[in-house]
């Protein structure tokens, strides 16, 4: 029954069973009371977008529950998405910090519930609590790490197979936290997965049918288990 649990939002961080999980809140009780008490908890239809690329960075977003995708677009129209943001991830931190607007637009991908917390709030929280400074710099680096990974995914893995693989492990790990089982909800189009993994629909499409006729995913409805990840982790060397 415990895994059921994790499919139902919280009702505020002191009651999130999640918690210790997410390196944001893992907070010492006295700043997870604190916390608790800024912001508010908003939920989010699937296709709502929290921030816009170009707004004025007034808060920050804390995801509890769903997944939101980050994306940028180039001048000729081009979308990127970056990133499949989970429970746990802060959004909109270092356009906060950095006191510029938001590089990235942030939209819900399934229905989500998020922290938003306004600015100044957020930074006199940090003030208060140096575990929660250390956290939000852990998390700004997390970010630059992500962009790092996915710049190196596409400029150097050599195949198609490579870099859908690396990204569907990538997500399969953030949300698994740690637990054996790699299993996530797939949010995306394959035309979406396509843009992240730098190949085409149709590749994506073929890759995953073969992927699965292998045996080393298994797709049930929206939900991709790896179940041969060494295989996966192969194609990326």
């Amino acid at each position: 029954m415990a895994g059921l649990h994790s499919h139902h939002p919280p009702e505020d961080c002191l009651n999130c069973e999640h918690r210790h999980l997410r390196m944001f809140c893992n907070l010492t009780p006295e700043a997870l009371q604190d916390f608790d008490n800024i912001g508010i908890m908003m939920s989010h239809a699937r296709g709502a977008k929290l921030f816009t690329e170009g707004d004025a960075a007034r808060n920050v977003f804390i995801i509890c529950f769903g997944q939101v995708k980050i994306s940028s677009t180039s001048r000729d129209g081009k979308t990127m998405i970056l990133k499949i943001a989970a429970p746990g991830d802060v959004m909109g931190l270092s356009a906060v910090l950095a006191n510029v607007p938001h590089e990235v637009t942030a939209e819900a991908i399934e229905p989500c519930q998020v922290k938003t917390i306004r600015k100044q709030e957020f930074i006199d929280f940090l003030g208060r609590h140096g575990i929660a400074s250390m956290h939000a710099a852990q998390s700004l680096s997390g970010e630059y790490l992500t962009v790092f990974h996915d710049a190196k995914r596409l400029a150097l893995s050599g195949s198609a197979a490579g870099r859908l693989a690396r990204l569907l492990l990538d997500w399969g790990r953030a949300a698994s936290n740690g637990k054996p089982e790699i299993r996530f909800t797939m949010a995306l189009t394959h035309e979406e997965i396509a843009n992240m993994a730098g190949t085409s629909r149709e590749t994506v499409t073929r890759l995953l049918n073969q992927f699965r006729r292998d045996q080393w995913i298994v797709i049930k409805g929206a939900s991709l288990t790896i179940s041969k990840p060494d295989q996966l982790e192969r194609l990326t060397a």
